[in-house]
């Protein structure tokens, strides 16, 4: 089962159906990807939860994609590499992170200007920028729903053991997500510096000035997802190894999210 399920995962997340702004579409054929990853992350002992997505899971979900798989000046196989990761088929810390793979991408494009290679690292820049807000307000509200499964489980007098393991793996997945698209904001910030100073040192141009400028404003508004209060992504969080934590909110952690 641990190595069939990748297997036919490599064939089905080279095919993930994308909708608008980067997300992934509502069709059958991703709700088949999905289902493969739920599997793979079932057998592999990380929390997996039945409970259908509430609205504002089904957004953060949405608005978490892009972050979640590499830029469009990595290779192929790293894409797709990263969207078996972010399916769930393959586990979380099999990618090693290269800060300098977005910027090797870019400088490597021939026959490009310097001018449209800083269009295009401010264009990636900004589409972050614009994902940040919308993404933090659904992983807020999210969060907060969060709190009030804990709170209630703390104080249930009588749940089924399904209902109070789907509802910590929901807990513990939605914790995880957020710990994710929040570290991988942090990296997409530090490999869009690695560019810029590169490409400032390959061709100085008046556009360096502007694209900087969008890049600190992404490096300030990414603070937003520091402050949901969600611990550090760590490999064992999101296997259920760890507790995952909602620091906001003292009362809320007295029940941790716990394999079932």
């Amino acid at each position: 089962m641990r190595i069939v399920l990748p297997l036919i995962g490599l064939v089905l997340a080279g095919c993930v159906q994308r909708g608008d702004f980067g997300r992934v579409k509502d069709s059958t054929w991703n709700r088949v990807v999905a289902g493969t990853g739920s599997a793979a992350a079932f057998a592999r002992g990380e929390p997996v939860s039945s409970f259908p997505f509430t609205d504002d899971e089904q957004a953060m979900r949405d608005r978490a994609w892009r972050f979640l798989v590499p830029g469009r000046t990595r290779p192929w196989l790293d894409r797709i590499l990263a969207e078996l990761v972010a399916t769930r088929i393959l586990p979380p810390d099999l990618i090693e992170p290269d800060r300098h793979a977005y910027s090797r991408g870019l400088l490597s494009e021939g026959g490009r200007s310097p001018v449209s290679m800083y269009r295009r690292l401010s264009e990636d820049a900004s589409a972050d920028l614009r994902l940040i807000e919308p993404f933090a307000r659904a992983a807020g509200r999210v969060l907060a729903a969060d709190r009030i499964r804990l709170q209630t489980l703390a104080r249930a007098g009588e749940v089924y053991g399904f209902d109070f393991t789907n509802a910590q793996a929901r807990v513990a997945e939605n914790g995880c997500l957020v710990a994710w698209v929040t570290a991988a904001s942090a990296f997409r910030v530090a490999a869009y510096e690695i560019a810029l100073e590169r490409l400032v040192l390959a061709a100085p141009e008046r556009d360096a000035g502007p694209t900087e400028r969008t890049i600190a404003a992404l490096a300030t508004e990414r603070q937003r997802l520091d402050a949901l209060g969600v611990r550090p992504l760590a490999a064992a969080a999101c296997t259920g190894d760890l507790p995952v934590v909602l620091e906001a909110e003292p009362a809320a952690t007295e029940v941790l999210v716990r394999k079932g």
